[in-house]
Order: C-alpha cells, then sequence, then structure tokens
C-alpha cells in the first residue's frame, strides 16, 4: 500500500522528455512508483485532474543561508513550488566566518548573533533547524578571503591561499558542494586568477562544483567570461556561470556573442549557467552600477532606512544632488537596477545551457519580487502567455537539468528510485504574484507541494515545514 497516491494529473517528468498521464505512487520519502496506478490502495490520494505533476522545483542560486536558520519554513520558496535551493552563491557563505560581523557583501546574508567559526557547525545548526526546504550549500571564496586576510585590497599570499584550501577541504569533508565565487565585488576584486586557481585546487577532478559570480557584466564581459572559464579547465571542476546578464545600455544585445563563448567552451568542458526572468538585478548598493541603470531602486539602507522601495533617481532629483553620489551617502545598503533588456532575456533564459534561479535576496527590507516570484514567472509569463519555452523543457531548466549539473542523485526528475519531491500546479492558471511595487505577493496556481514524501503546502497553505534534507554532492 502506498503511503501517497497523486492520481489523474499530467505529468513532465523533469528529463524534458513530453508529458503523459501517469500516476505516482509513494512510499516513505521515495517515489517507488509511475504509471496508471489508479487502482492501487493507498493511505492518502491526491487528486491531480487538471493539474501538472513536475518535480519539485530547484533554485540553483540563492542566498538563503541564513533564512534556512531564522525562518525553517521558507514560505518564499515554498509557494513557488520550490523543494531544494542551493545557498552560498557569489562568493559569499554564511561560514566559516571568525565572528558575528558582517562586512559587505556578507551582510545581504542578514545579521546573526552567532557564527559559524567552521563550516561543520553551520551544518549542525541547520540539521538542528529542520528547514522545510532541501538544502545544498557552497562555500564562498570571498568569506573564505575575509576569515584568512587582514588585506583584502591584493592576492592572498602563499599561507593565506593554503589557509582558504584547508577551510575548503573542510567544508566539503562537512557537506559542502562546492565553491562559489564573486570576484565582481570589492572584497574579492584584488584576487588574481591564479589565485582562484589555487584556492579551488580542492574541487580538482569533480570533487565539487565551482559557481562564479564574474568579474564584469557590462564592457568586459568577454574577458571576465574567459576568466571563469579558464579557473573550471584548470581544475577540472563543473562550473557554473551564475546568473548569466548583460548590464548596461551600451551592451545591450551582446548576449549573442557570450553565449557563443559559452557553448564553444561547453564542447569541451562542463559549463553552464543559471538566470533569472527579469529586466533588474539587485544586489548590494554600489556606486559604479547608478549610470549603468535607467532606474535604481533602493532595498535597504542603512544611513536612509526610510529611502527603501524609492528611486535613487528620483530622491537625486528631488535632491539636487547627482544619483551616483547619493548611492555613495547611502552606503551600506542594497538596491535594484534597471539595466538589461528583453531581448538579452529571452534570449539567455531560452538557451538549452540555461538554468532557472531566483538569486533573491531574503533580507531585504523591499526586496526584488524574484525571490518570490521567480519560478510561476517562467511558467506564467514565458511559457503560457510569451510561448518562448515549452512546458517541458520550462520544468526542465528547474529540475532535472540542476539536479544533473550539481550531482544532487535521486533528485529533479519523477521515476522509481527518486526522491519523492513533487510539486502539481495548474499550467492555465500559474503566475507570480510579486511586482516591483509589491514584492511579496504569492504566486497563482501553486496547487501542492510535497517534499521528501510529505505534503509541505497545500493550496498556499504550510502544512509540513519540517520535512527537508541537507544534500551533499555526490561526485559523478
Amino acid at each position: 500500500m502506498f503511503d501517497i497516491l497523486i492520481h489523474g494529473g499530467e505529468l513532465i517528468d523533469g528529463s524534458a522528455a513530453p508529458r503523459c498521464r501517469a500516476d505516482v505512487g509513494i512510499e516513505g520519502g521515495t517515489i517507488v512508483a509511475v504509471g496508471d496506478l489508479a487502482g492501487m490502495p493507498a493511505h492518502r490520494r491526491i487528486d491531480a485532474g487538471g493539474l501538472i505533476v513536475a518535480p519539485g522545483f530547484i533554485d540553483c542560486h540563492t542566498h538563503d543561508d541564513l533564512l534556512l536558520l531564522q525562518h525553517p519554513a521558507a514560505h518564499p520558496k515554498l509557494q513557488q513550488g520550490v523543494t531544494t535551493v542551493i545557498a552560498g552563491n557569489c562568493g559569499i557563505s554564511l561560514a566559516p566566518r571568525a565572528s558575528t560581523s558582517a562586512p559587505s557583501p556578507l551582510d545581504v546574508l542578514g545579521h546573526s548573533d552567532r557564527h559559524h567559526a567552521r563550516f561543520a557547525d553551520y551544518m549542525a545548526d541547520l540539521h538542528a533547524a529542520q528547514p522545510a526546504l532541501n538544502a545544498a550549500l557552497l562555500v564562498g571564496h570571498t568569506t573564505l578571503r575575509i576569515s584568512a586576510m587582514a588585506d583584502l585590497e591584493r592576492a592572498a599570499d602563499a599561507r593565506e591561499v593554503a589557509h582558504m584550501q584547508a577551510a575548503l577541504r573542510e567544508a566539503l569533508a562537512a557537506g559542502a558542494i562546492g565553491l562559489s565565487t564573486g570576484v565582481y565585488y570589492p572584497q574579492a576584486r584584488a584576487a588574481t586568477t591564479q589565485e582562484l586557481i589555487q584556492v579551488a585546487e580542492p574541487l580538482r577532478d569533480g570533487a565539487g562544483v565551482i559557481t562564479m559570480h564574474i568579474r564584469d557584466e557590462a564592457d568586459a564581459i568577454d574577458d571576465a567570461l574567459r576568466e571563469a572559464l579558464a579557473v573550471g579547465r584548470a581544475v577540472n571542476a563543473p562550473l557554473v556561470l551564475s546568473h548569466h546578464k548583460l548590464m548596461g545600455r551600451a551592451n545591450h544585445g551582446r548576449s549573442s556573442q557570450t553565449l557563443a563563448l559559452i557553448e564553444a567552451a561547453a564542447r569541451a568542458q562542463a559549463v553552464c549557467f543559471d538566470c533569472y526572468p527579469y529586466l533588474a538585478s539587485s544586489t548590494m548598493l554600489l556606486p559604479a552600477r547608478v549610470a549603468q541603470s535607467s532606474d535604481v531602486r533602493i532595498t535597504w539602507s542603512r544611513a536612509e532606512p526610510a529611502a527603501a522601495g524609492r528611486s535613487l533617481l528620483a530622491m537625486a532629483a528631488e535632491r539636487g544632488i547627482d544619483p551616483t553620489e547619493l548611492a555613495r551617502r547611502l552606503q551600506p545598503g542594497g538596491a535594484i537596477y534597471f539595466a538589461m533588456s528583453d531581448e538579452d532575456v529571452d534570449r539567455i533564459l531560452t538557451h538549452p545551457l540555461a538554468m532557472i534561479g531566483s538569486d533573491g535576496l531574503p533580507h531585504d527590507q523591499v526586496p526584488h519580487p524574484r525571490l518570490w516570484g521567480t519560478f510561476p514567472r517562467v511558467l506564467g509569463h514565458y511559457v503560457r502567455q510569451r510561448r518562448l519555452l515549452a512546458l517541458e523543457t520550462a520544468v526542465h531548466k528547474m529540475t532535472g537539468l540542476p539536479a544533473r549539473r550539481f550531482s544532487l542523485t535521486g533528485r529533479g526528475e519523477l521515476r522509481p528510485g527518486a526522491a519523492a519531491d513533487v510539486t502539481l500546479f495548474d499550467a492555465d492558471q500559474v503566475l507570480d504574484g510579486a511586482s516591483f511595487d509589491n514584492p511579496v505577493a504569492a504566486p497563482a496556481g501553486i496547487h501542492a507541494v510535497l517534499v521528501n514524501g510529505r505534503v509541505a503546502l497545500l493550496q498556499g497553505q504550510s502544512i509540513d515545514d519540517r520535512a527537508g534534507q541537507v544534500l551533499r554532492r555526490v561526485a559523478v
């Protein structure tokens, strides 16, 4: 007898194969049967008539490190159908950290009165928190730098590199799935290509994945991509390029060029990228980005908290000062930058090497809507309304593809033996509710979410918020 039988739905299994009519039988936390199971007994039956039955979505780019501890129910992700998150991106991880202080860019993760000197300590706390979602964790190069170096304005010396390598090895042994970098940010900008290769040495030959927020996403993006590709090749590690995009009006349309560069590299090395379905990015408040943007919205400011949610350009006009100068005065803070084009977002999102990641910042006072809306937006806006993607392809980008790229064995597909992470949604109704003016509105059309065989969400209401697991990468 099945513990749960999901019956009557259209199955999209996460492999990019065409949908089919099939039921799903679950025992414990595992899928044990897929097919015509209508006559089989079950303790609980879930009617999926009129719904798509898909693997739980995998958010392959998050900054949920602290959210998983402080708010383990993780409603913004569950309500989107997400069952697994990859945290610790952009060189920024919660551990290992020598103190509770959080200098930029670590402050995008929020603030805690507890630090984790070893990655194993963070893993232990995460296990104890019992989050609602599965989590796979990266260790951040910038976090390692801050722990190993007193002077961040230079490249690391041999002793400091050895310190970072040792911390990375400890993190991998504790369960981290790889390393992330963020050499765009000031605290890591002085790192040379050689430093990145040396620090990443413990990942060699499949010991872990490396995700890279490249050095430049605007005028110098080609050189930045070549550097990232060189790092991946040097250590023979799977490479994920973080939130691929083109910033600034002068670079609009160049995605055909950058994608060709990535495609050429992919013929000789393991490389892919994540992206999000919006024309605006969000990160720390950076004066250098202001001139690239048609508008900038403040998400938080320690110097002027009331600025959160307001347009930087409008505020600058009111005060009669230069917007870049105002950005300096509002630091430290966060911002949303409107600097991309529809053409590039469409081309990047639909590329075969693209996965979907929210890159949401859950601790912003007025966050980017991607935190609440990314996955329903792809399904509703880009699939149903604009028909840029087949539904099966979109689901693959959210499930089977990231599971394979991050070696999350047994995740991302609906098949016997796989973990019972399942999302049920209405393909005719699914749509993001979050907007830049109302960024925390829940989406429509997500009917139910199962995490490891337990009903975590039903019709927008949290049911079982302690079903998640901490996942380890399996080398392939």
